[in-house]
C-alpha cells in the first residue's frame, strides 16, 4: 500500500510542479492543466516506442557500452525535451515560452524531487521500525 500511495504522491509533485510553473510563465489555468496533464499523457503514449527501438538497438549490440546507454539516454532526454517544446508551441503559440518551459520544468523536479523522496524514506523508516517494535 506504501508503494502505490508513494508512486501517487511522485505523480502528484510532477504535475504540481509542472501546473505551477506554466501557471506563472503564463498566468493561465487553462495552459497549467495543459502542462500538467496533456504533456505527460503524450510522453506516455509515445516512450513505448522509444524504448522498443531502443531494445531493439541493444538485442543487436553484442556488448552493452557505456556510449550505448549514453546515447540512450540523451534519447530519452531530447524526447521529452520536444514533446514538451511541442505540447507548450502547440498551446501558447510561442517557441520562447515552450522552450523555457520545457527547460524548466526538469530543472525544478531535479531541485524538488529529492526533497520528496526524502520525505518518504523517512515515512518508511518510520513505519519499519513500528513494525519491528510491534513483531518484539
Amino acid at each position: 500500500m506504501i508503494i502505490a500511495a508513494k508512486k501517487v504522491s511522485q505523480v502528484t509533485a510532477h504535475m504540481t510542479l509542472a501546473f505551477g510553473l506554466m501557471y506563472v510563465l503564463t498566468g493561465s489555468v487553462a495552459f497549467g492543466g495543459l502542462a500538467a496533464v496533456i504533456e505527460p499523457i503524450i510522453n506516455v503514449a509515445l516512450l513505448p516506442l522509444h524504448e522498443g527501438f531502443w531494445k531493439r538497438l541493444r538485442e543487436r549490440s553484442a556488448t552493452r557500452t557505456a556510449t550505448l546507454v549514453a546515447a540512450e539516454k540523451i534519447s530519452q532526454t531530447a524526447f521529452h525535451f520536444v514533446i514538451a517544446v511541442a505540447v507548450m508551441y502547440w498551446a501558447t503559440g510561442s517557441l520562447a515560452l515552450g522552450g523555457l518551459a520545457a527547460v524548466l520544468e526538469p530543472i525544478l523536479n531535479v531541485i524538488v524531487l529529492p526533497y520528496h523522496d526524502r520525505a518518504w524514506e523517512r515515512l518508511e523508516e518510520r513505519q519499519a521500525r513500528h513494525v519491528s517494535l510491534a513483531a518484539s
